[in-house]
């Protein structure tokens, strides 16, 4: 790597017309003072991630500084922050209890969640010693032959936070398995998946042993479809394998991406018949011993034969699958919604994926070949008909998030780039546009909390004050009736904001490339409660770090404004030349300069140690985060 660095610079140097005598050795030492190994031992935590009960607007949190951990509950309504529990103490009782010694400042706690008393919190802590695994009877009984299975010791802990009592749970019930190919019903009740490109299904009894054993025979599978046939599949297609990989797991369960009714008793699916789609291949270059090839259905511009979508609905009190007829557009994609996840579901064990409606209707948009025409539509149950909600039509390619049903599904929340910048409408059950929700030369992302009881609107957004790095984001709400936006969380900076359920209380960090982060607490209004945290950069800096150059520019018109980020190596010598990298990721729907402080030093910083000044471009065709034009 050091003699192509050297050709890299020296090649550099030829063609900018400097003398040879200017190449410079990359510098090794610097770079390596900055790997990712030694980046997790010099920055820690760098936000504040909320993790919101579910009986109060509490939350409780983990922050980790060059002290240690800490483990914070937090009381919005009392302004109290505490320590969920004495870390020395708690170390002391689980040293007595695991014969493994630790001490408070390397306490390390896993999977802690808080059971729904609210006063007790569960966590796991991995020891020392080997024991058998749980299972190995069973492993046993099926292979003889099976060598011992052996495991490090896990102890699960509950400790009641009012009298500070820890108990080991020496009969705590294994956690849930995962299985990626196991969609399941709400109720628990039923377990979708596909195989042989057909739908099947199983009930739990016969889900837990599947999971025990994928090959247990005694596994009872019901088939649900017959007509799948390969590229005109139900489930996944297996993208992401190589060739040997598919032909490997042909019999294995796959994921079925059904969403479900709230009674578990019917599910939605889309299928696409990609038959005549021509192909596209992937050569695994770096496969060990040998590369592979992967081979898959791509449609490409301009390709006639394209993939066709389709809709499914099956009920298991009809046992009936029906292919839906919401056939709008030639060649058109389909997306079915999902129901969003509450804020408080974060530490739950398991949330189904049910659809975004109620028990007679559910939504999905459909969407041209062209990407220039888009409905928002829906189904509904009773009549069985699709209802178009929404019609969207522009010259230009059209970019829709999922709507937002509020009222009791009576109101959608669309969002829309008609007047050039991205915008919030309000529109009634019928179709009928109420109003437009925020309007203005700036842009909106995206709902963070919608308040139903209160009719306000929690948005991010973008580009609205006057004087900043217009790729800021910041956190706005405004009343569902109509009025004016409010700002959130002022000061020119890159805002993250993480709100509870009932959009009452966020959690803020704020940073710019150039400046350590910091969280803090506030309610509905804006108004700040606390500060949480401050980013503990203390190692990284006694290690040379500094700070990256945001910096503005025009574009090729003399008009438009462009905003990058200069990184330089940190004995930057302003005496010297250096040879110039432009790092580039050309979006559309992202680009590659960082808005916010980051310990990611691998493209830019890191690479900026070994001799370069490195830099990252705002792009001229267009990020989502500008206006349309």
């Amino acid at each position: 790597m050091k003699q192509t660095l050297l050709a890299f610079a020296f090649l550099l140097t030829w063609t900018t017309g400097f003398s040879q005598e200017q190449v410079y050795e990359g510098n090794y030492e610097m770079a390596a003072r900055f790997s990712p190994e030694k980046m997790k031992r010099m920055v820690f935590s760098t936000s504040v991630s909320p993790h919101w009960l579910k009986k109060s607007d509490r939350f409780w949190y983990e922050y980790e500084t060059s002290e240690g951990r800490n483990w914070y509950l937090v009381d919005p309504v009392k302004k109290t922050k505490s320590q969920l529990f004495d870390k020395d103490k708690l170390a002391m009782e689980i040293t007595r209890i695991t014969k493994d010694p630790v001490d408070g400042q390397h306490l390390k706690l896993e999977s802690l969640k808080f059971l729904e008393d609210e006063n007790t919190i569960r966590f796991k802590v991995k020891g020392t010693e080997e024991v058998l695994k749980k299972d190995w009877a069973e492993i046993k009984a099926k292979d003889k032959s099976k060598k011992d299975s052996m495991e490090k010791k896990t102890f699960v802990f509950h400790y009641t936070i009012s009298n500070q009592q820890l108990t080991e749970i020496t009969d705590a019930p294994k956690d849930p398995e995962r299985a990626s190919w196991a969609n399941i019903a709400p109720d628990s009740s039923k377990i979708v998946f596909a195989k042989h490109n057909n739908l099947y299904w199983m009930d739990k009894e016969n889900f837990l042993k599947a999971v025990k054993d994928e090959k247990d025979s005694t596994v009872v599978e019901h088939q649900l479809t017959e007509d799948g046939v390969e590229d005109f599949a139900y489930g996944s297609s297996g993208r992401g394998e190589d060739n040997e990989e598919m032909e490997k797991n042909k019999d294995k369960r796959k994921r079925a991406g059904v969403l479900w009714n709230e009674a578990s008793s019917e599910f939605v699916i889309s299928r696409t018949d990609q038959r005549k789609v021509k192909d596209l291949w992937v050569l695994h270059n770096t496969r060990d011993p040998r590369p592979t090839l992967e081979t898959y259905k791509y449609a490409m511009p301009g390709d006639k034969e394209q993939p066709i979508e389709y809709v499914y609905h099956y009920s298991f009190d009809s046992k009936e699958m029906k292919n839906l007829p919401i056939a709008t557009f030639k060649d058109q994609s389909v997306n079915l919604y999902s129901a969003p996840a509450p804020a408080n579901a974060r530490d739950d064990d398991f949330r189904a994926s049910t659809w975004l409606g109620d028990a007679d209707e559910f939504y999905f948009g459909i969407t041209s070949r062209d990407l220039k025409r888009v409905d928002i539509a829906r189904w509904n149950l009773t009549t069985g008909t699709k209802e178009v909600v929404i019609e969207e039509r522009s010259n230009t390619y059209i970019d829709f998030p999922r709507p937002e049903l509020v009222n009791g599904g009576d109101e959608l929340i669309f969002w829309s780039e008609r007047d050039g910048w991205g915008h919030f409408y309000l529109y009634g059950k019928d179709g009928t546009l109420k109003r437009q929700l925020t309007s203005g030369a700036f842009h909106t992302d995206r709902v963070e909390r919608v308040d139903e009881k209160g009719r306000r609107l929690f948005f991010v957004a973008n580009g609205r004050e006057k004087g900043e790095d217009p790729y800021y984001e910041h956190l706005y709400s405004v009343s569902l009736d109509g009025g004016a936006i409010t700002l959130l969380n002022k000061g020119d900076f890159n805002h993250s904001s993480v709100m509870n359920d009932a959009g009452s209380f966020f959690v803020n960090t704020y940073s710019r490339v150039n400046t350590v982060p910091v969280s803090t607490l506030h309610d509905r209004t804006g108004a700040k409660i606390m500060d949480l945290e401050t980013a503990d950069l203390s190692n990284l800096f006694a290690a040379g770090y500094q700070f990256p150059e945001p910096f503005t520019f025009k574009a090729d018109d003399g008009i438009t404004d462009l905003y990058g980020v200069m990184y330089k190596p940190f004995d930057f010598d302003s005496t010297r030349k250096y040879p110039l990298i432009q790092y580039v990721y050309p979006g559309p729907q992202t680009e590659a300069v960082d808005k916010a402080f980051s310990a990611r030093m691998d493209r830019t910083d890191r690479l900026a140690q070994f001799g370069f000044v490195v830099v990252t471009l705002g792009n001229r065709g267009g990020h989502p985060g500008r206006s349309k034009w």
